[in-house]
């Protein structure tokens, strides 16, 4: 049984950016991390935007009870997280990286401490570590590249290996984040042109700082004997895809596989999906009170081209990565821990890099963007070489994370204790998974379930929908929301898609009494 829990994630991760399933991509340390283990196929994410599945992660509960239900929202710190959990058994909770609870500005009613200009208060974060969020250690970042976001405890980091000028690697701040107070607004750096490589030095880059500082906090709680839950917390292949060479030159554009746009594809779906592939869409329809625009509401419209270019740059973003992760996965093996620290590799969402001829994220839910790597690995205890089909969710991560532990799982997590199908005595146990999507108070909110033939997304409030029948058309191409022969599939769906919301209500305590 673990002792440790070494969580390892990206960021806009697509489930087939991994060598053992396409050739054209290099990441041999995943590679070796699945054989050790298990590899799930049909894992899915939550929600495909960041805040509300970190959150999800962390609270073991859906966006829309958690209440970090999008981008631009913060997770409230009364929301019970599993490094509550875990500290109460004594156990060590650290995180290094990304975490994106909380928005990039301010309001007097939700502050945010990942917001401007304090991201940029390199003395506030000189003395502050924790606690956060269940966190015990916390050493954050919020840049995604070359972003002006860039500051934290990254920055420190970088002022320590020298690079007094780290500023002059990233963007300045756009107007929307020149604020008051904040010392770092300023920069000469410009973005950089699709295929163009990142000039960052290697040993400054964010995968090298994320490495060297979780094998550090490992190490050290290795030799006080302590158990540890480390979250090596990393920000790419997330776009704008650039990477520093030698990564950059990489991959040649000319011998990368470019998805496209099948024509017609659009005309059985959601009429927003049209809109994509227009040069200037008009999204305002779904403008209101209360919202602050959608992901994916613009125009994928991208050459040949741009797209190969930027499929080479993201595949070297991948294996710089997985070059990153290798270095932790090697100071675990060198520290002997292998056999008692359960491994977990997952993403918050995938991507889209022409499938469909869509680009990025968000609110096209076909299996591209909702579908996950996760691979879990224990010596002894998770079997080697195995790869399932059972459904996931990345909202189960935190109870299974605490039953893997042998440790109760609070009754305010939703998520699904899938620890007997990690360790190889239960083939599954999830019959479906839902995905909520809340871009807007009501005109962009949608809900998708997903079980083993079938996907149906709901739309609130709107007449269209999705159906899809993923075992005869997994490139998901016909929508039969709207087909006769599906009528009756359709009704029992709907029911099964209203059983399932009611089954993940939270019930936080048992009843004691008859009144």
């Amino acid at each position: 049984m673990p002792k440790n829990v070494l969580f390892l994630t990206s960021d806009q991760q697509h489930w087939m950016t991994l060598g053992y399933l396409n050739p054209e991509v290099q990441t041999p340390h995943l590679d070796r991390l699945a054989k050790s283990g298990m590899t799930f196929h049909r894992a899915y994410t939550v929600n495909p935007t960041c805040t509300p599945t970190r959150a999800s992660w962390i609270t073991g509960q859906y966006p829309s009870t958690h209440g970090a239900y999008s981008l631009g929202t913060r997770l409230s710190e009364q929301v019970p997280t599993i490094g509550d959990a875990l500290q109460r058994a004594g156990i060590f909770t650290g995180l290094v990286g990304k975490a994106h609870f909380q928005p990039l500005l301010s309001a007097e009613d939700y502050p945010s401490v990942e917001a401007y200009p304090l991201l940029h208060d390199l003395d506030y974060w000189k003395h502050h570590t924790g606690p956060f969020y269940g966190f015990e250690h916390a050493e954050l970042a919020r840049n995604h590249t070359d972003e002006s976001h860039a500051g934290q405890h990254y920055a420190l980091w970088m002022k320590e290996k020298g690079y007094e000028n780290w500023r002059e690697y990233f963007l300045p701040n756009p107007p929307q984040f020149r604020l008051p107070g904040d010392q770092y607004t300023a920069s000469q750096h410009q973005r950089r042109k699709p295929g163009e490589a990142w000039e960052i030095p290697e040993e400054i880059h964010y995968n090298a700082w994320i490495a060297e500082r979780t094998n550090t906090l490992m190490a050290k709680h290795a030799r006080e004997n302590r158990p540890f839950f480390l979250w090596a917390s990393f920000f790419d292949p997330h776009p704008e895809y650039m990477v520093p060479e030698p990564y950059a030159s990489m991959y040649d554009p000319a011998k990368v596989t470019v998805p496209c746009h099948t024509e017609g594809e659009f005309d059985d779906k959601p009429p927003y999906f049209k809109k994509a592939l227009e040069q200037h869409p008009d999204f305002s329809a779904f403008a209101e009170p209360g919202g602050h625009g959608i992901h994916g509401a613009g125009s994928h419209l991208k050459s040949d081209e741009e797209k190969a270019k930027n499929i080479a740059a993201m595949y070297g973003m991948v294996t710089m990565l997985d070059t990153y992760i290798g270095k932790i996965l090697d100071q675990l093996e060198a520290l002997g821990l292998t056999k008692e620290t359960l491994v977990c590799f997952t993403t918050d969402h995938g991507d889209f890099w022409g499938q469909h001829g869509l680009t990025a994220k968000a609110i096209h839910h076909y299996e591209d963007l909702l579908r996950v790597p996760l691979i879990v690995s224990c010596p002894g205890t998770v079997p080697a070489g195995i790869i399932s089909d059972a459904l996931q969710s990345t909202v189960d991560l935190a109870p299974t994370f605490l039953s893997m532990l042998d440790l109760p799982v609070p009754g305010s997590m939703q998520g699904v204790d899938e620890s007997a199908v990690w360790r190889g005595e239960r083939p599954s146990i999830r019959e479906h998974v839902i995905v909520e999507n809340r871009h807007q108070p009501t005109t962009m909110n949608l809900r998708t379930y997903i079980n083993k033939h079938y996907k149906m997304t709901v739309h609130f409030r709107q007449s269209y929908g999705e159906l899809y029948h993923l075992e005869e058309d997994p490139a998901e191409m016909i929508n039969h929301w709207e087909d006769p022969a599906y009528a009756e599939i359709k009704s029992k769906l709907l029911l099964s898609f209203l059983y399932a919301e009611m089954e993940k209500e939270i019930l936080p305590m048992p009843r004691i009494a008859g009144a």
